[in-house]
């Protein structure tokens, strides 16, 4: 990631912004469980609506990725952070998932949580799993066939896991 690439918490009213990358990832179903035809409200309300916080990674006035942190669970399971990460097909290989991954852990720690955790990544989203691994994370768990994947069918899930 470059010097001019900025990371930056965003507030719903811009969320909008980031709507072409988001419909994008989810269209493909390849990686996330949302379903194909999650409205921009829907997707907003998740990724911006307390206890969630969303963040922009920007360059020259372009949305190039987009994250969100919230407490893994409610009530005694809140100490727990989850995260996800969405990058602009255009701006992947740029480092943009690696910079929001750290910023990311930082702005957790900040918030009090005591570790992050990542309920599915898909077991075939192989740059996934190597950057998550890269920045700390271990594979906890695997889930069989819990993912339908658009082309693959039925796909192993990973429950990845780090302490902050």
């Amino acid at each position: 990631m470059t010097d001019a690439t900025a990371i930056r918490e965003i507030g719903a009213d811009e969320f909008e912004r980031a709507w072409s990358i988001f419909s994008t990832i989810i269209a493909s179903g390849d990686t996330y469980s949302y379903p194909p035809d999650l409205s921009l409200a829907q997707a907003r309300d998740m990724w911006t609506t307390a206890p969630a916080r969303c963040f922009f990674a920007e360059r020259g006035g372009d949305v190039l990725g987009i994250y969100t942190i919230r407490p893994n669970q409610i009530g005694l399971g809140d100490h727990v952070a989850n995260g996800s990460y969405m990058v602009s097909p255009e701006a992947r290989g740029m480092g943009i998932a690696s910079a929001m991954c750290e910023h990311s852990l930082e702005q957790a720690r900040r918030a009090g949580f005591t570790a992050m955790q990542f309920n599915i990544v898909v077991s075939t989203n192989r740059t996934a799993v190597r950057l998550w691994q890269k920045h700390g994370f271990t594979i906890v768990g695997t889930v069989p066939g819990a993912f339908r994947h658009a082309t693959l069918g039925p796909t192993d899930i990973y429950v990845m896991h780090r302490y902050l």
